[in-house]
C-alpha cells in the first residue's frame, strides 16, 4: 500500500473497519497499521524506506504490490511450535520486531516468508515472543461492530497447500489455479465484508 493513511481512510470509509497505528519494521523498510479482529487481524503495510526494503525479502514483496490499496498480499499462520514446523518443512527461522504505537517493542519469529512471497496461497508461519501482546486483541471500535475472519479463499495447488499446512482447522477453501489469495471474507452483525474477488 503506497500510503498507509489513505489505506486506513479507505478501509474505514468502504468497510467500516478501524485501524490503529502499528509501527515501523526497522530492518525491512516497511511500516504498518493493524485492523484488530480478536484472534486474528488484517495488516496494512507500506514501504517507508525504498533502499532498505530492497534489501529485505518482506520489503521487496510489499514494494512489488504497492499500487493496490486493498489487494490481499499474503497471509500468516500463528503457531507456538515454530521450530517443529520449520524442521518439517526444512525452513530457516528468522526474527522480527517493531516498536508499537505505545512504544512497546513487539517481537516475533517466523519461517517460510520467501516461499509465501513466491506462492501467495501458502502462508508463512509466525510465533509471537513471550510477553508480546497479540495485535488482533488491541482495542479498536469498528463502525460495523465486532467482526471476524469467516473464510480465506485461495487459488493454488490444493495438495501442496495441504502438505505445507499439515493438520489444521483453518477456515480456508482452495481451488486449482495460479497461486494467490482470491478473497478474505469477514463476517459480523452487519453481514459479510469481502476483500478481493468474492466467489460463491
Amino acid at each position: 500500500m503506497a500510503d498507509l493513511a489513505a489505506a486506513s481512510r479507505e478501509i474505514e470509509s468502504r468497510y467500516g473497519l478501524a485501524s490503529i497505528e502499528g509501527g515501523r519494521h526497522g530492518d525491512w523498510g516497511t511500516a504498518n497499521r493493524i485492523v484488530p479482529l480478536g484472534e486474528a487481524y488484517l495488516e496494512l503495510v507500506s514501504v517507508v524506506d525504498e533502499a532498505q526494503a530492497a534489501r529485505s525479502p518482506f520489503g521487496s514483496w510489499v514494494a512489488e504490490a504497492q499500487s493496490a490499496l486493498t489487494k490481499p498480499l499474503g497471509w500468516a499462520v500463528r503457531t507456538d511450535k515454530l521450530e517443529a514446523v520449520a524442521r518439517r518443512l526444512s525452513l530457516a527461522v528468522d526474527v522480527g520486531s517493531r516498536a508499537g504505537g505505545s512504544g512497546q517493542v513487539l517481537r516475533w519469529r517466523f519461517a517460510g516468508l520467501e516461499q509465501a512471497a513466491a506462492e501467495p496461497s501458502l502462508p508463512f508461519f509466525i510465533e509471537w515472543g513471550q510477553g508480546t501482546p497479540h495485535p488482533g486483541r488491541a482495542a479498536a471500535t469498528h463502525r460495523v461492530g465486532a467482526v471476524r475472519i469467516a473464510e480465506l479463499q485461495l487459488d493454488g495447488d490444493p495438495d501442496r497447500l495441504a502438505a505445507w499446512l499439515g493438520s489444521h482447522s483453518l477456515p480456508i477453501t482452495v481451488r486449482p489455479g495460479s497461486s494467490r489469495i482470491a478473497s478474505v471474507v469477514l463476517t459480523g452483525a452487519a453481514g459479510e465484508i469481502v476483500f478481493g474477488d468474492h466467489r460463491p
